[in-house]
């Protein structure tokens, strides 16, 4: 036996260590918010002895809830594993956010698994379809390409209809799915057992339509199958053995090929058992699985003695512990008391913040098997196993190799984040405190990116979502941190209506040395991205060659301070224009370069009056890929956005539309949630700087 479980007093196993991949499955939950992730965790951890009992999500008391801000909204907010040993084998389970905002999540614990468990709610299917949000989720799972099997959870809740959900499922997912258990029912209706379609047990007690299924799953067993002769034999009315009906049902859930549907009641332990046996018997383990490629194209294996290759999938904070970083070993073994290389070249880099970037070498000093929270100590992570390590530097999607053989794996795809959220402190003398609070929450969230621009002047948090802003600043509280919120504001520019000439005259003279500078200045608008162009065509002298240079300092420096173009408005820096220096006057003594400069900005000024102005915005090049059921909401709400659809391509994936098109950056504040109303979630966007158009 290659798998042990440290017990503490009470029996809750709470260190588990494995020592060979072949005895490792990592299991990610997936499914919409609410189907019952969570609490089915518990519910495993409890039926394996793994803890005394079965936590609450209402009371706040499940082993993977136990942020703060996810105990407070009753709802998962971010990756959290739960391992137990079944039979020998260790299971990682790994509880991901239902809700859309935090896809970053789900996306970490598809990385870290190598096979899944699709929850869906008994409730949701008893229309005879499901909601468009699950599936989104099933489709993360498909371009995963991740094996998994659909759990019908909830099946005591009111309203709940099991049969009627499995047929949901198998219509909406396709092809691969169907169940393996029907429900045995109890006179008052509610479920006393699952009945088996494969073995026939418990004999006497099959369900209504149990042969019509029995016949769908073996059809959809033989169909997988990589045995022909299997075929044959099934046409040719022979029976085929359950042994080697359940080997092909095996084998096909760990290609991927097949999705067995089975339904789980959390709270009286029907379907566990069914569950287990799934998850140690058919899903893959990580020898079965391919690795991450690394960013030179390296080839790894699930080998504990090969290089190290681990990535960070999560990182958290902890007011004891400080930095939290769970881990998932690709190749190698992770020892403590061993020096690391932390990279971060596979990181694709947020379009709006500079991550923090790793390359150079740490100790991990402690290792930990991490029970939601709860962290104990451990000797060694290997190949294909995962485990937390404490005041680690390194960041969400970093890689942990050896110092004499550093890599990098390619990161997976983050969503990018599309609601931005102003920030200021409550207390002037608390802005050093929230810089810092900031730094350090956006170090724990990969989702985050913190942006200071520097036009507005505003510091300003982009989040995927509403629940996202509110879980980031409920966290800032937590933290000790008041901050207020203000309204975004988004940089103009200003270019010149027509052509025009314009004076600017420095004169002073107070006593002694004075200044003197006169400069003719002809301005004229250039078309859109051409910068700024100067050039000199003074004769005779009148602007002597020294100074020309700084006419030409003092116009580009007032360009880049920016001009108003009313009292009271905020200046706006001033984009492609030409100036050209036709005259002007000197001062044999009161002259000098920091005169003339003045003299450029003055002009610049004064063109303001003399060529009109006219006001740019930002444009934002969007990319939405939606259903096509949605498609025209969502031209109409693009329309009065002031948007111009550029085009429509059909999507990769049957049923999905990709929409094209320029928006003003004032119309996208809100656009994220306002998308994801329209389209129940499962719209995906991304956006791009354009170009400056003249407003309308």
């Amino acid at each position: 036996m290659t798998v042990r479980a440290e017990r503490q007093a009470g029996g809750a196993a709470t260190a588990v260590a494995a020592a060979a991949p072949a005895d490792i499955r990592n299991v990610v939950l997936v499914g919409p918010s609410g189907s019952g992730k969570t609490t089915l965790v518990d519910a495993l951890l409890a039926h394996t002895g793994t803890i005394p009992r079965a936590g609450s999500v209402t009371e706040g008391t499940t082993t993977c809830d136990h942020d703060p801000a996810a105990v407070r909204q009753h709802r998962s907010i971010g990756l959290s594993v739960a391992p137990f040993v079944h039979d020998g084998i260790k299971v990682n389970l790994l509880d991901t956010p239902g809700y859309g905002d935090f896809l970053g999540e789900l996306r970490a614990g598809l990385r870290a698994a190598d096979a899944a468990l699709f929850v869906v709610p008994a409730a949701e299917g008893r229309e005879g379809t499901l909601d468009p949000g699950t599936l989104a989720l099933w489709e993360e799972c498909v371009a995963a390409g991740i094996p998994r099997a659909v759990v019908v959870a909830r099946c005591d809740a009111a309203q709940a209809d099991v049969e009627s959900t499995q047929l949901a499922c198998q219509d909406v997912f396709g092809s691969g799915v169907a169940p393996c258990y029907l429900p045995i029912r109890r006179d008052d209706g509610g479920m006393d057992a699952l009945y088996g379609l494969l073995s026939q047990t418990p004999a006497g007690s099959a369900p209504d339509g149990a042969e019509d299924a029995r016949s769908v799953l073996i059809e959809g067993i033989i169909e997988q199958s990589e045995d022909e002769a299997l075929m044959e034999g099934y046409l040719a009315g022979e029976e085929i053995p359950v042994g080697t009906l359940v080997d092909d049902l095996e084998t096909a859930v760990a290609r991927g090929a097949f999705h067995p549907v089975v339904p789980v009641c959390s709270a009286s332990g029907i379907g566990l058992d069914a569950l287990l046996e799934i998850m140690t018997g058919a899903f893959p383990s990580p020898q079965e699985r391919p690795l991450p490629r690394t960013v030179d194209g390296r080839e790894l294996a699930p080998d504990p003695d090969g290089p190290l290759a681990a990535e960070v999938v999560r990182t958290a904070s902890d007011p004891y512990v400080g930095r939290v970083s769970l881990v998932r070993v690709f190749s190698g073994t992770l020892r403590p008391d061993t020096t690391v290389h932390i990279g971060s070249g596979g990181v694709v880099p947020s379009p709006r913040t500079s991550p923090e970037a790793h390359d150079g070498d740490e100790k991990v000093a402690h290792l930990y098997s991490a029970l939601g929270s709860a962290l104990t100590e451990t000797a060694a992570c290997p190949a294909g196993d995962i485990c937390a390590v404490t005041r680690l530097s390194a960041g969400t999607g970093d890689t942990l190799s050896a110092t004499t053989d550093p890599l990098d794996l390619v990161a997976w795809d983050r969503p990018e984040p599309l609601l931005p959220i102003a920030l200021v402190a409550r207390n002037r003398g608390d802005e050093d405190a929230v810089a810092r609070a900031l730094a350090k929450l956006v170090a724990t969230d990969p989702a985050l990116a913190l942006e200071r621009n520097q036009e507005t002047h505003q510091t300003v948090l982009w989040c995927t979502g509403e629940a996202h802003a509110d879980v980031a600043l409920s966290r800032l509280r937590d933290a000790g941190v008041e901050v207020e919120t203000e309204e975004v504001r988004v940089p103009l520019r200003i270019t010149l209506d027509h052509a025009g000439r314009a004076t600017g005259k420095h004169v002073k003279q107070s006593g002694g040395h004075g200044q003197y500078a006169v400069c003719h200045v002809e301005f004229e608008p250039l078309p859109p991205g051409s910068g700024f162009e100067f050039r000199s065509a003074v004769v005779g002298g009148s602007v002597p060659t020294q100074y020309v240079p700084s006419v030409e300092k003092g116009i580009r420096t007032q360009l880049e301070r920016g001009l108003a173009v009313a009292d009271g408005e905020p200046a706006h820096p001033v984009v492609d224009v030409k100036a050209t220096l036709v005259d002007g006057k000197a001062h044999s003594v009161d002259s000098s370069d920091a005169a003339f400069q003045t003299a450029g900005s003055l002009a610049l000024r004064e063109a303001v009056a003399a060529c009109g102005t006219t006001l740019l915005e930002p444009l934002d090049e969007v990319r939405i890929r939606i259903l096509d059921e949605h498609l025209g909401a969502v031209l109409g709400d693009l329309s009065g956005r002031r948007g111009r659809v550029l085009g429509t391509d059909v999507d990769d994936t049957p049923g999905r539309t990709v929409v094209r098109a320029e928006v003003p950056r004032t119309e996208l504040l809100r656009h994220a949630i306002d998308l994801r109303a329209m389209t129940s979630g499962t719209a995906t966007c991304t956006r791009a700087f354009a170009r400056y158009a003249e407003r309308a």
